[in-house]
């Protein structure tokens, strides 16, 4: 993702060398439904590796040989008809579909915006859905084939058991959690009206100063020995 102004100040960014651009949605806007917002960015945003199991059952596809391009275009194309608003804005994205570009190369193209998302504009695309909502890229690749099926059954498993589990909010509980820390300077209401990337950079560095401050008290107390501390970035009550 490149952009030159800081997401602190933004309330969308645009994705280079397209009419695409991402919004930042305030916490306000994701509450009033956070599992669908949640849902869409997971989803978008995901490799083959956390959707081995519908892969392989509904699309009889090995994750192993499919590349995150290719899950999006999937994924993507099951969101069209889909109010990604949120994400969006008022884009219509309801005409997305498959083509082929001028290299051959399979794309997912909206002819009434004149918008082509190729892998280069995918990974721009979700590198920024990621960067607001804090996410990491989760990927991995079994060593053999027994590992794959291991790994496959566990999913399903686990699957299966979360399937019967009612939806659990997330942001909500950091909402309540933060209005009720020192160090977070909003209230309930003024807290609606952050951006959720501005949200999630005071909730990190607030994590962080509260690791600061416990390591400095054991520092002064000789309980800890800074030399053999791991991560080194804890001595610092600014995050990287």
């Amino acid at each position: 993702m490149k952009n030159t102004k800081s997401l602190l100040k933004l309330s969308s960014v645009d994705i280079p060398g397209t009419k695409l651009s991402v919004r930042i949605p305030t916490v306000g806007e994701i509450l009033e439904d956070e599992q669908h917002y949640y849902s869409m960015i997971s989803s978008l945003t995901a490799s083959p590796y956390q959707y081995m199991v519908q892969l392989n059952d509904a699309f009889h596809i090995d994750y192993t040989t499919i590349s995150d391009f290719d899950l999006f275009k999937i994924l993507f194309s099951s969101y069209i008809k889909s109010d990604l608003s949120i994400i969006f804005g008022d884009l219509n994205i309801s005409d997305f579909g498959l083509y082929k570009s001028n290299n051959q190369q399979e794309v997912l193209l909206s002819p009434s915006n004149n918008i082509e998302i190729n892998e280069k504009v995918y990974n721009d695309l979700v590198n920024t859905i990621r960067k607001i909502n804090l996410l990491e890229k989760v990927n991995f690749k079994p060593g053999n084939e027994s590992a794959k099926k291991y790994l496959l059954e566990k999913e399903r498993k686990k699957q299966k058991r979360y399937a019967k589990k009612p939806f659990e909010p997330y942001l909500e509980k950091i909402v309540i959690a933060l209005v009720n820390t020192r160090e977070f300077p909003y209230d309930y209401d003024s807290c609606m009206d952050l951006s959720i990337y501005r949200f999630n950079q005071s909730f990190r560095q607030i994590q962080h100063k509260i690791a600061f401050d416990n390591t400095m008290v054991g520092v002064y107390a000789g309980t800890v020995d800074t030399s053999k501390l791991g991560n080194k970035n804890v001595l610092s009550w600014i995050t990287n």
